[in-house]
């Protein structure tokens, strides 16, 4: 049993859901925050509820800075604290550099990298006064290193800087008791690529194979854990060996 408290952007639906379902078996109580989807968000509470956990939705754009420090104001107010912050959310679109537009290029920043600063900013506060507290932001499989990628460049310029910001935030809080910590996940089969896309996919991975959503949940679950109380700063590669 636990009374700990996650915060999880994009947590109505996908891999986000995954990881709100999981820690709700672990009796966590979970805050999902989203965007759009509320059919998505009720039924994801609701499993919360079915899987032992307290659960709380709110509709917000954590790209906003106000938005973002309403809705962890909003779960302290609820539950106290936050535990760990989880996130997840993060639009993501194919365009090769030249025909991306100023709007297309402001949405992968926005939505991918400021919702970290800001959310960061938001929940160290009541962490370094709890002396604990877990981090964890998504990134993507080869954004640490420095290959072209003509057709993903905004997206993928973004999820580099989620790790920069990644490691200056678990530097600075580390005196606290705080982990900040990335998953860089790899080609991830979460029932929405047609199944003739996934059998090109394979042949680019080392291991043979496409992750599953569970994979996914299981980095979390360990980062989560005691036994990740010393791993921070990291990146954690979930790609299976793609992109060696």
């Amino acid at each position: 049993m636990t009374n700990k408290v996650a915060l999880i952007t994009g947590g109505a639906k996908g891999i986000g859901r995954a990881i709100a379902l999981d820690l709700a078996a672990q009796q966590w109580s979970v805050a999902i925050c989203y965007r759009t989807s509320n059919a998505a968000a009720d039924e994801t509470s609701a499993a919360i509820r079915a899987r032992g956990g307290q659960a709380l939705a709110v509709q917000c754009d954590v790209s906003d800075p106000k938005a973002a420090g309403d809705v962890v104001s909003q779960v302290e107010s609820r539950w106290g604290r936050i535990d760990a912050l989880i996130n997840g959310a993060g639009p993501y679109h194919r365009v090769n550099l030249f025909d991306e537009t100023p709007a297309g290029w402001r949405e992968m920043f926005e939505g991918n990298l400021h919702p970290i600063f800001y959310l960061g900013q938001a929940v160290a506060p009541g962490m370094k006064a709890r002396k604990q507290g877990r981090i964890i932001n998504f990134s993507m499989a080869n954004a640490d290193q420095m290959v072209a990628q003509p057709e993903v460049t905004g997206h993928y310029i973004a999820k580099a800087g989620v790790l920069i910001l990644t490691r200056t935030l678990a530097k600075l809080l580390a005196p606290y008791g705080i982990t900040v910590n990335a998953i860089s996940p790899g080609f991830i089969d979460s029932g929405s690529a047609p199944p003739d896309e996934l059998a090109g996919v394979v042949k680019r991975i080392p291991a043979g194979y496409i992750g599953s959503v569970g994979d996914t949940v299981a980095a979390v679950r360990y980062l989560l854990s005691e036994e990740a109380r010393y791993v921070n700063g990291a990146n954690l590669h979930l790609s299976g060996g793609w992109g060696i």
